[in-house]
C-alpha cells in the first residue's frame, strides 16, 4: 500500500482524488490545500508520493516541490493540474518533480501514475511528454557525440529506445521478455553511461540518437 499526501487548494478535487486512490488501495494520509501546508505534511507524514497540484495560494506547487525535496529527496512528487504550458512542465522537472499529468486525463492513468512514481518510474502525460522532448531538441539541437550509441549493448539500445517510447519497466519487460529487476538494472546501466539523471533525459537522448520516431515508436 503506497502512502499518498493530496494537495490541491479545491476541496472537491482533493475528496475525489482521495476516494479515487483509497478505491484503488493506496493510503491516502493527509490532505492540504496550498503549498505551505503540503510542506509541513510533507515533514510530519513522510509519504511515499504526492500528488501536487501546480498553482495554488501562498506556496506554488514547484515551490513546494523544492522545499520537500530538499528535506525528503527520496519522496516521489506528480504535479497534478489543469495547465501544460512548457514552463511549467519544466518548472516542475527542474524542482524535481518525476511526473506530470493533466487533471482531465483518465483516473486510471492517476493511479498508475502513482504506483510507478512510487516504484521510481518517472511518468508524464503523452501530451506532456512529447512537447518536453520537442521542447528539449530545439534548445539543444547539437546531434549527439558519434560514440554515445556505441558505448550501449543491443539490449541497453533496445531498453532506451522504449523508454523514450514513455513505457513503464514493465512494459519494457514484457516487450522485451525480461523480468523487470533486469529491465531496471538495463535502465540503471544506460543512465549511467549516458550521463542522464532520469527518464525524461533518457527520452529526450533517445530521440537524439535517432531511436525513436517523431510518432514516439521505437525505430526497427
Amino acid at each position: 500500500m503506497i502512502r499518498v499526501l493530496v494537495v490541491d487548494d479545491q476541496e472537491l478535487v482533493r475528496a475525489g482524488v482521495t476516494l479515487l486512490l483509497r478505491t484503488a488501495g493506496e493510503d491516502v494520509v493527509g490532505e492540504a490545500a496550498d503549498g505551505h501546508e503540503a510542506v509541513r505534511l510533507a515533514d510530519r507524514l513522510r509519504p511515499d508520493v504526492i500528488l501536487m497540484d501546480l498553482r495554488m495560494p501562498r506556496v506554488d506547487g514547484i515551490e513546494a516541490t523544492r522545499r520537500i525535496l530538499a528535506a525528503a529527496p527520496t519522496t516521489r512528487v506528480v504535479m497534478l493540474t489543469t495547465f501544460g504550458e512548457d514552463a511549467e512542465v519544466y518548472g516542475a522537472l527542474r524542482a524535481g518533480a518525476v511526473g506530470y499529468l493533466l487533471k482531465d486525463g483518465a483516473p486510471e492513468d492517476m493511479i498508475e501514475a502513482v504506483r510507478r512514481a512510487a516504484r521510481g518510474e518517472p511518468l508524464l502525460a503523452p501530451a506532456v511528454l512529447s512537447r518536453v522532448v520537442a521542447r528539449a531538441l530545439s534548445a539543444h539541437r547539437e546531434e549527439a557525440e558519434p560514440g554515445e550509441l556505441d558505448t550501449l549493448t543491443p539490449r541497453e539500445r533496445e531498453v532506451l529506445a522504449l523508454v523514450g517510447a514513455g513505457r513503464s519497466n514493465a512494459e519494457i519487460g514484457a516487450d522485451l521478455h525480461l523480468g523487470v529487476t533486469t529491465v531496471k538494472s538495463h535502465v540503471a546501466a544506460v543512465t549511467e553511461k549516458l550521463g542522464l539523471r532520469n527518464r525524461v533525459q533518457a527520452a529526450v537522448m533517445a530521440h537524439r540518437l535517432g531511436l525513436i520516431d517523431d510518432d514516439f515508436k521505437p525505430v526497427r
